[in-house]
């Protein structure tokens, strides 16, 4: 069956930074557009990063442009998200999502929250 799974999350000071993983299977990963995406308490899900599916194109929300950095290993079936010079407004669930013409798959999220 499909599965994406998130790990990577924890606590971190702000400053600091986390590596965030999603690993995949069930589906030919390398045919899907991944996106990073992040919720926090009381707010919309926000689209993070996108990277497509050959990894030639990515795109970053303006908040994390300059300190997250998305990539992919297809050989792996693994997607990551670098994040460094974390903030507090950073803290949130962040969940990953494959997408591929009608297919569309969400992780279960990692937690990050970045204080001191």
């Amino acid at each position: 069956q499909v599965q994406l799974v998130e790990s990577g999350g924890g606590l971190v000071q702000p400053g600091g930074s986390l590596r965030l993983s999603c690993a995949a299977s069930g589906f030919t990963f390398s045919m899907y557009a991944m996106y990073w995406y992040r919720q926090a308490p009381g707010k919309e899900r926000e689209q993070v990063a996108r990277i497509s599916s050959g990894g030639g194109t990515i795109t970053y929300a303006d908040s994390v442009k300059g300190r997250f950095t998305i990539s992919r290993d297809n050989a792996k079936n693994t997607m990551y998200l670098q994040m460094s010079r974390l903030k507090p407004d950073d803290t949130a669930v962040y969940y990953c999502r494959a997408r591929f013409t009608a297919y569309d798959y969400w992780g279960q999220g990692t937690q990050v929250t970045v204080s001191s």
